[in-house]
């Protein structure tokens, strides 16, 4: 079994009070495509390929990344200062979307230009890796705007599953997966619910995120 302590991998070496491991023996807790559970890992869930040899490794892709949505009903701005109490769901429009896409793509964009091991390549290869992601059932728990004057103030600006896989660029395997659900929210408490306070928290999610992924990628066993 190669580098058995380190297969902590990009998603789940940064950020743990205990340190991460791999479970193994006949206990572990095994994906359906063969991966193997990771205790201790910065994110929620992790899982990797016990045998992987991460040394020979040193480029990677950027793969496709995906955006989906719950379904939710669209809704007007409201004219009053309090939404329904019912409502804590808000439809996302495509303005919006498209610029979530944007800042999530260009701050992970960063973050991985950032690395001191990997460099960006287009090109499949033996040392060639895919990073791929996205966020899954993303909600907003921001209101639209509203039309008179006033201010709402909120816990959770929204949510949303991240999805980080790591594959082989040659075989098309998946050598690792994270998953973590989380909200966009500030820690202070109670945040006025505006386009700058909404947009903030998603910059600072998503490079909370990336950062991970970045200095792991930089932590991988390199023998």
């Amino acid at each position: 079994m190669k580098h058995s302590v380190f297969i902590v991998l990009a998603l789940v070496l940064t950020g743990c009070a205990s340190e991460p491991s791999i479970q193994t023996g006949p206990d572990a807790e095994i994906s359906f495509d063969g991966l193997h559970k990771i205790d201790n890992s910065a994110f929620k869930d992790a899982w990797a390929d016990p045998d992987a040899d991460w040394g020979r490794y040193d480029q990677f892709i950027a793969g496709t990344a995906f955006f989906e949505y719950r379904a939710v009903k669209k809704t007007a701005k409201y004219s009053s200062i309090r939404p329904p109490a019912s409502t804590d769901e808000f439809y996302i429009d495509e303005k919006n979307r498209e610029r979530l896409k944007r800042e999530v793509s260009d701050i992970f964009g960063e973050e991985l230009a950032k690395s001191e091991r990997f460099t960006r390549t287009e090109e499949p290869g033996q040392n060639v890796l895919i990073i791929r992601g996205g966020l899954h059932d993303i909600v907003s728990r921001t209101p639209p705007e509203l039309i008179t004057r006033g201010e709402i103030y909120i816990r959770s600006f929204g949510e949303a599953t991240l999805v980080l896989e790591v594959v082989d660029s040659m075989s098309g395997e998946v050598l690792a997966r994270a998953v973590e659900r989380r909200e966009a929210g500030s820690s202070a408490g109670m945040t006025a619910a505006n386009t700058v306070t909404t947009w903030a928290e998603v910059r600072r999610l998503a490079r909370r995120w990336a950062t991970t992924l970045r200095k792991g990628l930089d932590n991988l066993p390199t023998e």
